[in-house]
């Protein structure tokens, strides 16, 4: 298991916390900063020359509603990194996943992919008056389009991977960390981490999971409750907006990969 970090410390503390309650459990922390391209390639460029197989890549990694913020390459923070760092992530890592037979590619989007609507000609935020739910939504309606058009592509290919995503319902964890009512509403609303955690696990190794599939916690409006499969809105479906993502994101990113 490679658990691929932004804070090393806390990563270390996260591969303890597994050692400790497994101790047979064989984990590395790997440095990645998903709002950095430059850190994504040296990520894989490591994980490439260490290892030949890839059985699993859970895109998990995300920030919510911060203040109006870019990334080191100069997006959009939640943009770049919720769909953008993942986007190139799986691209560079794509031919050892495919190298390895019954591989999966997990990406969490959220429920919140609903308020997602994305405007091509400023996905960075620049002339518009910022709002950030708006923004995290295309965000997460981002990380939709990519695993219906991942999945597509892939089944072109013939490749015997699947792609699938899920998400959380709300779960209290430390994304939270920029939305004072969010927060204060966790004691109400939120299940615990290790709830919200069922979905992407089902996702990634749930004996009858699909390519395309979206699963979600089963309680009142997906907020909380044991992984079932579920549906995104009909927009995350539009495969036309679906290509046009991809191709802007190979662009923005400089990563092509399975094209037609």
């Amino acid at each position: 298991m490679i658990i691929a970090v932004r804070n090393m410390k806390k990563g270390d503390a996260a591969a303890k916390k597994i050692r400790d309650g497994y101790k047979d459990a064989k984990v590395k922390v790997m440095e990645l900063d998903l709002a950095r391209l430059e850190s994504v390639r040296h990520f894989a460029d490591g994980f490439m020359n260490a290892y030949s197989r890839l059985d699993l890549l859970i895109n998990n990694a995300g920030v919510m509603v911060p203040p109006y913020s870019k990334t080191a390459d100069g997006f959009e923070l939640q943009f770049g990194t919720n769909h953008l760092g993942h986007f190139t992530l799986t691209g560079l890592l794509i031919d050892l996943i495919m190298k390895t037979p019954g591989s999966r590619v997990v990406n969490v989007s959220s429920n919140t992919h609903k308020l997602g609507k994305l405007d091509f000609n400023d996905l960075n935020w620049e002339t518009r008056k910022y709002k950030k739910w708006k923004a995290y939504g295309d965000s997460k309606i981002s990380n939709l389009y990519f695993t219906y058009q991942l999945q597509r592509r892939l089944e072109e290919t013939g490749a015997d991977v699947t792609a699938a995503a899920a998400h959380p319902g709300w779960t209290a964890t430390e994304l939270q960390r920029h939305d004072s009512l969010s927060s204060g509403l966790n004691r109400f609303f939120a299940q615990g981490i290790e709830m919200g955690a069922l979905p992407m696990l089902y996702a990634a190794v749930g004996p009858d999971v699909n390519g395309g599939d979206y699963f979600g916690p089963s309680g009142f409006m997906e907020m909380k409750g044991y992984p079932k499969k579920t549906e995104s809105n009909g927009l995350s479906k539009d495969k036309q907006i679906a290509e046009r993502l991809w191709d802007v994101s190979e662009k923005l990113t400089g990563v092509r990969f399975l094209g037609n």
